[in-house]
């Protein structure tokens, strides 16, 4: 994983946007959950609010999330990824795709299953602890 992430942050420095692992991870959840709340982002992610809160600031000010107000409760914001965030993320989604199939380049499909399966266990495992 660790090479992974290396591979993906080489790949984010030599672009437009210098992102963060976290930056990357509060894109893929407003990605996944257009209109979810910085509160939604902490009770799912367990991270301390004030550090979410510099990065979501973060990445509003470099235009990749959207915020506007709550219809129903205009104390809270709904935050979704904008137009040039949209575009990062798809960027993203390509350059892992791409960087998945050379890290499993000539591993059968059969093998890739089993290895899916033990990870799964392995996930499995450590959210019991």
């Amino acid at each position: 994983m660790h090479l992974f992430r290396s591979a993906q942050q080489r790949s984010l420095r030599a672009g437009p946007h210098d992102l963060a692992h976290m930056e990357i991870k509060v894109l893929g959840f407003f990605a996944r959950r257009p209109g979810a709340t910085q509160s939604d982002l902490a009770a799912h992610s367990g991270r301390d609010k004030a550090q979410l809160a510099r990065l979501v600031r973060g990445l509003r000010d470099r235009g990749l999330l959207a915020a506007v107000a709550d219809e129903t409760d205009k104390r809270s914001t709904r935050l979704s990824l904008s137009g040039e965030g949209k575009k990062m993320y798809a960027a993203l989604h390509r350059h892992d795709r791409a960087l998945a199939e050379v890290a499993l380049d000539g591993i059968s499909e059969e093998e890739r299953a089993t290895l899916l399966d033990l990870l799964a266990r392995v996930r499995a495992n450590l959210e019991r602890e």
